[in-house]
């Protein structure tokens, strides 16, 4: 979660002796502290001097510095960053939602720079850029020997002209951006189900997802919608404030939403609703997914406590810990994890613990059997210890490992980018993914090489390298070939076992293609499997009042 409250530099401290105990014991243990942090500033001072002086090579100290920092806080957790002055720019993209762009969400992956999806009527669109596309050089700057951040050579003022040179399937094209203001909704999506039922999509908590959200509820409302899905699928998380916002919506005022605890006092807080609900009676399903991290489990986890919302999908990510930036010198920062959050009922949701790892260097994930019990407002039970467990388990919506690396490896991406080449006339008419396209995908990947990366395949890769250093490589290839070959046909015995989720995603990526997210959403009202689910369970209100029952 994103915390984006800034705090000064901490000014100079002075140590005081109280005369409780208690008070001297933390006195005392401050003093050893900062002696430890100054003896080992100083070593690392001396150090880095001697090597920038002494190293055969030409350095450059704002990188080595950089990328020092960045390791050393990697040892605690994955939100726990540094950031020097460009990417300070890029966390404020993503607090406000507003920047001047191109408007296209763009991946860097073994030195490519693709383009994953361009947002309809945005610079990138307007120029003509599709999904799947790989810029290969910005203006001036040729991107195979450009290491830094490639994005950045895609901002500056509004009307700015940008030649881009891309590839499509392998040849080479030329066209010019003209960047504007791009805003990045917190709500892309809203309308009506059926009659009764409206459907709010919360893609992301920026500083404008309440008001965002309200709008939609009240639009909903006023075009005759009496139940609520609200969809957090994939949602990452935001401003912890925003998520209060929005559980004030559907709860009355002076409601906690969200505890957060920590080892410094002044950072244990308890937030409140503070305003007028829109509507506390109005039937709300949440559907949630293991992607749905952070603020969007603060909203999932609060309402299905406070009894106001069934949750259904399959469980959420479990990121249960609160980060804070700190403003340092030169226009950097540092974003720290300063507390854990604690939903109405006292659960923390955190699923890994940072602070034990395994043999591998790896955070240890809770136990099921270690799961404590809580009691939502009503007395029904729930549990912490791993993100929210939905109300209603659907166990379709969790992918298999083969999908998740298909997913990872852009399989799916790649595929379907060759599909829209081949198929340039469908506009808006949906495709049934038969037989036959799913045997064309499987032919794609092993055209293609794809490497799912499976542990057990990383696993014998590791062993053939280790064989080739040693030299007896040459003396295990047929067994290698032979263990390479039956992870092979496991692999297409698990792409087979798990064809509908596959089918099902790339059914999602082409609708995406040719309507962009919001043909795809419009496809979601009438055919999506949680969708569906949420509205039945609106429109049985017995079986809705019984789930929230105790």
């Amino acid at each position: 979660m994103r915390l984006f409250q800034n705090i000064p530099l901490p000014k100079k401290r002075f140590l005081i002796p109280f005369v409780l105990s208690g008070f001297l014991f933390v006195g005392v243990s401050f003093k050893e502290d900062f002696f430890e942090v100054a003896k080992q500033i100083e070593i690392f001072t001396t150090l880095f001097k001697a090597v920038n002086s002494n190293y055969v090579d030409e350095t450059n100290p704002g990188d080595l510095m950089d990328k020092a920092i960045k390791s050393m806080l990697a040892d605690l957790d994955p939100y726990t960053n540094f950031f020097n002055e460009q990417d300070v720019v890029k966390f404020k993209i993503n607090n406000t939602g507003e920047y001047t762009g191109i408007g296209a969400l763009i991946t860097r992956k073994e030195d490519k720079v693709i383009i994953k999806e361009p947002y309809k009527n945005f610079p990138a669109d307007k120029a003509g850029l599709k999904a799947g596309d790989e810029i290969i050089q910005i203006g001036d700057v040729e991107l195979k020997d450009f290491k830094d951040d490639a994005s950045q050579l895609l901002k500056g003022a509004k009307g700015t002209k940008i030649t881009i040179k891309y590839l499509r399937q392998g040849k080479p094209f030329t066209t010019q951006i003209i960047l504007d203001e791009v805003e990045i909704k917190a709500v892309p999506f809203f309308g009506k189900i059926d009659s009764k039922t409206g459907y709010i999509v919360l893609s992301q908590f920026n500083n404008k997802a309440a008001l965002e959200t309200k709008e939609a509820l009240e639009q909903l409302k006023r075009d005759g919608a009496e139940k609520i899905v609200l969809d957090l699928r994939g949602n990452p998380g935001g401003l912890l404030n925003e998520a209060v916002n929005i559980c004030n919506l559907f709860v009355p005022k002076n409601e906690v939403i969200v505890t957060t605890k920590s080892k410094i006092e002044k950072h244990n807080n308890s937030y409140k609703t503070t305003r007028d609900p829109i509507d506390t009676e109005i039937p709300l399903a949440i559907i949630v997914d293991g992607k749905s991290a952070s603020a969007s489990e603060i909203v999932s986890g609060a309402l299905q406590d406070l009894d106001r919302a069934v949750i259904i999908g399959s469980r959420s990510f479990g990121k249960g810990l609160v980060q804070r930036p700190v403003d340092l010198t030169y226009g950097t920062q540092v974003k720290i994890t300063i507390s854990r959050y604690y939903t109405p009922s006292g659960r923390c949701i955190q699923a890994l613990d940072y602070s034990h790892k395994d043999k591998d260097g790896k955070a240890i994930r809770t136990a099921a059997d270690k799961y404590n019990a809580f009691k939502t407002k009503n007395g029904r039970t729930v549990y912490d210890g791993g993100g929210i467990m939905p109300d209603i388990e659907i166990a379709e919506t969790k992918l298999s490992p083969i999908t998740e690396s298909l997913v990872k490896n852009d399989g799916i991406f790649n595929f379907v980018t060759d599909y829209y080449y081949k198929n340039p006339n469908l506009g808006t008419s949906i495709p049934t993914i038969t037989e036959e396209d799913f045997r064309n995908f499987k032919a794609f990947l092993k055209k293609q090489n794809f490497n799912f990366d499976s542990d057990t395949e990383l696993a014998l890769k590791k062993t053939l390298d280790a064989a080739k250093k040693d030299k007896i490589d040459n003396s295990i290839t047929a067994e290698y070939s032979q263990l390479l070959a039956a992870i092979q046909k496991s692999e297409e015995t698990q792409l087979n076992e798990n064809q509908k989720e596959i089918k099902n995603l790339i059914l999602d990526e082409i609708i995406k293609r040719y309507q962009y997210k919001e043909g795809l959403y419009q496809y979601y009202i009438k055919n999506n499997l949680e969708v569906k689910k949420a509205t039945a369970i609106l429109s049985n209100s017995g079986e809705y009042q019984k789930i929230l029952t105790k």
